[in-house]
């Protein structure tokens, strides 16, 4: 008589044997992901938002090379962020992905732009959303964009 795992646990298992069976550097890149958005996360509840931007205009200050698979790279880190943040304990909102991905991007010498903006929703109510771009490429935030107008970019 073989006893049967309850759902989430036969979910989590199956997970986890799709996550073995990813090559090494999609796994990497996978763990990455989700440490950097948890460090943002943490960043994002605890810093103001003002710290951050200074922040990022240092690392903008920095000179960076852009290899020729840029772009390639890029998609791959915008990826990892999108596919780790709805697996996070944690509320991985967009604003947390923009800088977790940033923050991989930096880390291969790429640059990346957090694109801010605002919209109302049906009742009036103000809303912010933060994306992510490499070059003109929207690698996180992507889906929401378009009702957002933009009021500002983090370098």
């Amino acid at each position: 008589m073989g006893a049967t795992l309850p759902r989430s646990r036969r979910g989590t298992l199956y997970a986890l044997k799709r996550f073995v069976a990813l090559p090494a550097h999609r796994r990497a890149i996978s763990i990455e992901a989700v440490i950097t958005l948890g460090l943002a996360r943490l960043l994002v509840l605890t810093v103001p938002i003002r710290w951050i931007a200074r922040r990022l205009e240092r690392q903008a200050a920095l000179p960076h090379g852009q290899p020729e698979q840029a772009g390639d790279i890029a998609r791959e880190v915008g990826v990892a962020v999108r596919a780790a943040a709805p697996k996070t304990p944690w509320k991985s909102a967009c604003l947390a992905q923009a800088l977790a991905g940033k923050w991989m991007l930096a880390r291969r010498g790429l640059r990346g732009t957090i694109r801010l903006g605002v919209a109302k929703d049906a009742d009036g109510n103000l809303q912010a959303h933060a994306w992510l771009c490499a070059g003109d490429t929207v690698l996180t935030g992507g889906a929401q964009v378009r009702r957002f107008k933009l009021v500002g970019d983090l370098e």
